[in-house]
């Protein structure tokens, strides 16, 4: 098979963020076509663990330790290049030595790179085959909206990255041979910012893995399933996570108890940043830090919440939910890029006191989800077997990426998920 070289931040495993989730069923599913050469950094030492899942996906694999607190200091180096900071922040030299080696000696067919500040370490290299970076969201988009909302000197420093930011993304549009973002509304979004390369950017869509996420199955109550409890899922040291839950945890939960005393909010997810732990002090509010599993707290919920203010792309959490038959409750920035009809498939509530609302009227008597919150989650249960299972999504990168001498064919199986 042709050779394929596949960058990435960072390990796509275990499955615990969305990230990790899709580039896991990206590399799974390209692998029927390329024997892939796989570089990463790895910034988490629980990962080291799991080299070996995605190594046996692979024909030869690098991965280098990335120290976060040293990283954040060194990446300031970027201040006096004229980098951006996300991209000095992910610079390894083992991991560029290893990528010029393959681009000499292997001269892949295809090079498929995840996230803009990765796209340096193959933009300066003569390519050998065709180039695919897979942007995932309009990175520069969100940076903006950091700088909205920050004070400074972070504001005068998310201003900066989202200009340099923009500049790298479109560079890697009108370099590469395509860009991929994770929805149509966000690659529509990219194309107005690079009309020249307008026909070089995709939207391929995330999937969900719906035997995983099955509601049919048993699940042990991690918390009283008499109490009407609602759940966020995610990794809550990311910005636009943190900011969801103490909305949630600070302006709409309060209006919920004063209806529902007992109401609790489950913050479910690794790394929960100070910000979030704070919120244990309130009344109602749980924050477990990593799970082994979130199906269980999820399937016992009354519902799951998705209150994105700051938000690109699409929340595979609002997927996963959708996918176990749970009502999920969301605003405009959850339900970006997912086909779902609010009032049929998800509620749609964007302020503090019609999502308590929403919320309320899903509590039915001793724990129990009102009918409209069942007729919600099998809807929604509907949708996700209907749209969103993975390798029906994946299928938009065959005209991108398939080899002219391959025919098309089934993928293969994906592969279970691990919460």
């Amino acid at each position: 098979m042709p050779d394929l070289l596949f960058l990435m931040q960072r390990l796509p495993y275990p499955l615990i963020k969305g990230e990790k989730i899709r580039n896991f069923h990206i590399l799974n599913y390209l692998t029927r076509w390329y024997d892939v050469h796989f570089g990463c950094l790895i910034d988490d030492p629980a990962d080291f663990q799991h080299i070996d899942t995605i190594k046996a996906l692979c024909a030869s694999m690098f991965t280098a330790p990335l120290d976060r607190r040293r990283a954040k200091l060194t990446c300031m180096s970027g201040l006096l290049t004229g980098e951006p900071l996300s991209v000095t922040f992910f610079r390894d030299r083992g991991l560029r030595h290893w990528v010029e080696d393959i681009m000499t000696r292997v001269k892949p067919a295809m090079t498929f790179v995840n996230s803009s500040n990765m796209a340096p370490y193959i933009l300066d290299l003569p390519p050998t085959g065709k180039r695919v970076v897979e942007l995932g969201d309009v990175d520069s988009e969100k940076f903006r909206s950091y700088s909205e909302t920050a004070g400074p000197p972070m504001r005068q420093i998310y201003r900066r990255e989202w200009r340099l930011v923009e500049q790298l993304e479109r560079r890697v549009a009108r370099e590469c041979d395509y860009s991929v973002l994770v929805s149509e509304a966000e690659a529509a979004l990219f194309r107005t910012k690079v009309p020249e390369a307008a026909s070089k950017i995709v939207g391929i869509s995330n999937g969900v893995d719906h035997r995983y996420f099955d509601p049919s199955r048993e699940y042990p109550a991690p918390f009283d399933p008499s109490v009407p409890a609602f759940v966020f899922t995610g990794t809550m040291d990311y910005a636009p996570n943190c900011d969801a839950v103490v909305w949630f945890a600070t302006e709409v939960l309060p209006r919920i108890r004063r209806a529902q005393p007992k109401a609790r909010f489950f913050i479910v997810g690794s790394n929960p940043a100070e910000a979030v732990k704070r919120l244990t002090k309130l009344d109602g509010v749980t924050v477990t830090g990593r799970v082994p599993d979130v199906r269980p707290y999820v399937f016992h919920a009354t519902a799951a919440v998705g209150p994105m203010r700051i938000a690109r792309g699409i929340q595979n959490k609002v997927l996963e939910a959708m996918a176990m038959g749970k009502p999920v409750i969301v605003t405009s920035g959850a339900l970006e890029g997912i086909d779902a009809t609010p009032g049929r498939e998800v509620i749609l509530a964007d302020d503090a006191e019609t999502f308590a609302n929403a919320a309320i009227r899903l509590i039915g008597a001793d724990g129990a989800v009102t009918p409209e919150g069942e007729a919600l989650g099998l809807a929604a249960r509907r949708l996700i077997l209907e749209r969103y299972e993975w390798n029906a999504c994946l299928s938009g990168f065959d005209d991108l990426m398939r080899p002219a001498s391959v025919r098309p064919s089934r993928a293969p199986a994906s592969m279970g998920a691990e919460p």
